[in-house]
C-alpha cells in the first residue's frame, strides 16, 4: 500500500511539474493570428479600411514607444502646416471633407490618429489609457516630425489633448482654432486649487454610485453623466451608433467610423475616453497659468450652436476666454460633429482665420434621409 501511495505521489509531482513547465515555457505565439503586435497591443488589419467611403489618403506611420501611430500628411511638403486632431470616438476619417479644400489652397495637413483610434495601435486594457499618455504620444509625434509654424484645429477630446500638446511645445504653434471643445480646469483661488486635487476621485465615486447607463438612457438622458456611465461600463461601445446619432452620418459613413474595430476587444480607447475628461484638472490649470494666460498669438473659438456639449456647458467656453487673444465666432446649424455636416466650410474658416478674417457661417442642419441610409 505504501508503495502504491509513493507511486501516486511521484506521478502527481511529475504531472504538476509538466503543467508548470508547459505554462511557462517560451512558446512562439502567433501574434498575427490575433492581430497582436506586442503583449496587450492590437493592430487593426489593414483590410478593414479598404472599402471605406471618401478616404483616399496615404497612410503614414511613426513608432512612438510601444505603439505605432498613424497620421495623414497631405498637401505640398513646403506648405504651411495645419494640424487636425480628432476627438471621441472619431479618427482622422472625421476630416476627410476638409482636407481637399485645405490642400488645394496650398496647405500641408497633418492629421494623426490617437492611440486606440483609427489606424493607430490599440491597447487592450483600459488601464493603459490616460490623458497624459495621449499628450505624450501626440507631443512626440510633433517633435519627431519637426513641425513648426503650425495652425492647430482641435475638436472634442482633441482639445483636451491638443491644447496640452501645445502647452508642451508652444513655440511650434502659430495659431489655434478650437471647435466644440475646451480645456477643463478649475481656475484660480485656494478652494479651486483644492478642488483640482479631489474632483476626479469624487467624480469617479459619483459614477460608481450611479452605475451603468443603457444606450437608451444615454441618448435620452442628461447627456454628460449618462454618456460617461454608458461608455465606461458597456462591454461594446456603439461607435457607429454614436456617429449616426450625433453626427448624422449615412450607413456608409458609419462603416468608416466602425472600420478600426473588428470587435469589442479593440474598443478600450473610445470606451474609457469620456471617463478621463476630468482626470487631469491640475495639469490643465498649470497649462493655463504657464502658457495660455500668456498666449497672444491668434486663438479662435468656433462652436456650433447645435452642439449639445458646449451648448449645455457654457463654462467650457468661458474657460477658453482666459486666453487673452481669444475671439469667438458661431457656426449656425451643424451639431457636435460639424466636420461631417460642414467640412468644406470649416476648412474655409481655417483658411480665413490664417488670413486674419474669420467669420461664422450658417447652413441647414444635416438630416439623414432614408435614401442616404443604404
Amino acid at each position: 500500500m505504501k508503495k502504491l501511495i509513493s507511486i501516486i505521489f511521484i506521478l502527481v509531482v511529475i504531472t504538476v511539474g509538466i503543467f508548470f513547465f508547459l505554462r511557462n515555457v517560451d512558446v512562439d505565439v502567433d501574434y498575427d493570428r490575433f492581430n497582436l503586435v506586442a503583449p496587450g497591443v492590437l493592430r487593426t488589419p489593414v483590410e478593414r479600411f479598404n472599402n471605406i467611403i471618401d478616404y483616399p489618403f496615404k497612410a503614414n506611420y511613426l513608432t512612438i514607444g510601444d505603439t505605432r501611430i498613424h497620421y495623414l500628411d497631405e498637401g505640398p511638403d513646403d506648405g504651411e502646416i495645419i494640424y487636425l486632431l480628432h476627438g471621441e470616438p472619431t479618427w482622422s476619417y472625421l476630416f476627410r471633407k476638409m482636407i481637399p479644400t485645405l490642400t488645394e489652397a496650398g496647405y500641408r495637413v497633418i492629421a494623426p490618429d490617437m492611440v486606440g483610434f483609427g489606424k493607430s495601435d490599440k491597447y487592450i486594457s483600459i488601464e493603459n489609457y490616460s490623458h497624459q499618455m495621449h499628450v505624450d504620444k501626440m507631443t512626440q509625434l510633433i517633435v519627431e516630425l519637426d513641425l513648426y509654424n503650425i495652425t492647430a484645429h482641435v475638436h472634442d477630446w482633441g482639445g483636451l489633448v491638443g491644447l496640452r500638446v501645445i502647452a508642451e511645445e508652444p513655440d511650434r504653434f502659430s495659431r489655434i482654432i478650437a471647435s466644440n471643445t475646451s480645456l477643463i480646469a478649475p481656475g484660480r483661488g485656494f478652494f479651486r486649487d483644492l478642488m483640482s486635487f479631489i474632483s476626479y476621485p469624487l467624480f469617479k465615486l459619483g459614477i460608481w454610485f450611479q452605475g451603468p447607463a443603457t444606450w437608451e438612457e444615454f441618448i435620452g438622458g442628461d447627456g454628460f453623466t449618462g454618456w460617461i456611465r454608458y461608455s465606461r461600463y458597456t462591454d461594446n461601445i456603439d461607435v457607429g451608433g454614436i456617429m449616426q446619432t450625433l453626427g448624422n452620418v449615412t450607413d456608409l459613413e458609419r462603416a468608416g467610423y466602425e472600420a478600426p474595430y473588428p470587435n469589442a476587444t479593440y474598443k478600450a480607447g473610445p470606451q474609457i475616453f469620456p471617463y478621463l475628461i476630468p482626470s487631469e484638472l491640475r495639469k490643465n490649470e498649470i497649462a493655463y497659468r504657464n502658457v495660455f494666460e500668456k498666449w497672444h498669438k491668434p486663438f479662435l473659438i468656433a462652436n456650433s450652436d447645435n452642439d449639445p456639449v458646449t451648448g449645455n456647458n457654457p463654462r467650457m467656453v468661458s474657460m477658453l476666454k482666459r486666453i487673452p487673444s481669444a475671439q469667438e465666432v458661431v457656426i449656425s446649424g451643424p451639431g457636435h460633429f460639424l466636420q461631417e455636416e460642414a467640412g468644406p466650410e470649416c476648412a474655409q474658416l481655417i483658411i480665413d482665420f490664417i488670413n486674419d478674417n474669420p467669420k461664422g457661417f450658417t447652413m441647414d442642419q444635416k438630416v439623414i434621409s432614408k435614401e442616404d441610409i443604404l
